[in-house]
């Protein structure tokens, strides 16, 4: 386990008591107050989303926002309760301060970490790597929450949009190094293979661009009301 840690804010804890219209969570605090916060998870949540589950919110003091609290953590598996990350935006803050650390030593040495960078055709990919005198390096995040057994899965649902990352950072090789990185946000797998049930074009399109040179890292984080740690890699499972 490493020592590298992303710190959350203040979270609270209460209890999950409905999910809808995908943004939204009603949530009973540990206080007894009822509320309403902010889903930052567009996606089914396949086997995480289970209504009487513990859940922690963080709380914005912004006066601007129409909700005030967003829903940021679940506890999942029954047999051996783990925590699994639901905010999806908070996965590429984490790798920009972990690139920016250079925890991740399969990507090599480099000097410079931009991110949101145009490519293709209206393409934009999350982490561009510079380094002297050699190829740039495209780093493409995936968030994933996903499990079967000790499997950390990707997509859960088809993912026209994923399909479309795959064939840009393919087309990208050899002349430039294409990274995808699955950010699995919960600690309680050793394994990671292509949700093929969910998308077989998608885990097809995966295969065929890891033949040509695509780098895959399924990254592994413990996740805690207190924050992140990184474990290390999944083991792929093509």
């Amino acid at each position: 386990m490493s020592d590298w840690f992303y710190p959350y804010p203040t979270l609270y804890p209460g209890v999950l008591v409905n999910r809808y219209k995908r943004f939204f969570a009603d949530i009973t605090l540990d206080t007894g107050e009822l509320i309403t916060a902010h889903c930052p998870n567009t996606g089914p949540m396949t086997g995480i989303c289970t209504l009487g589950s513990r859940v922690w919110v963080s709380r914005s003091n912004n006066p601007k926002r129409k909700l005030a609290y967003t829903w940021e953590l679940i506890e999942v598996n029954d047999n051996e309760p783990t925590w699994a990350g639901v905010n999806t935006a908070l996965p590429n803050r984490v790798i920009k301060s972990a690139l920016e650390a250079n925890l991740f030593p399969e990507l090599g040495a480099y000097s410079q970490v931009r991110g949101e960078v145009c490519y293709g055709e209206k393409c934009r990919v999350d982490f561009l790597l510079q380094a002297d005198n050699q190829a740039l390096t495209y780093v493409e995040v995936k968030n994933t929450t996903w499990v079967q057994g000790a499997v950390a899965l990707f997509p859960d649902t088809v993912t026209t949009r994923g399909q479309k990352h795959l064939l840009e950072l393919t087309a990208l090789l050899p002349t430039a190094r294409s990274v995808m990185l699955y950010f699995i946000n919960r600690g309680d797998c050793a394994y990671f293979a292509p949700g093929e049930s969910a998308d077989p074009v998608y885990a097809r399109l995966l295969r065929e661009a890891i033949a040509l040179g695509l780098t895959v890292l399924p990254c592994r984080f413990d996740v805690t009301p207190t924050g992140l740690r990184y474990l290390g890699l999944a083991e792929l499972k093509i």
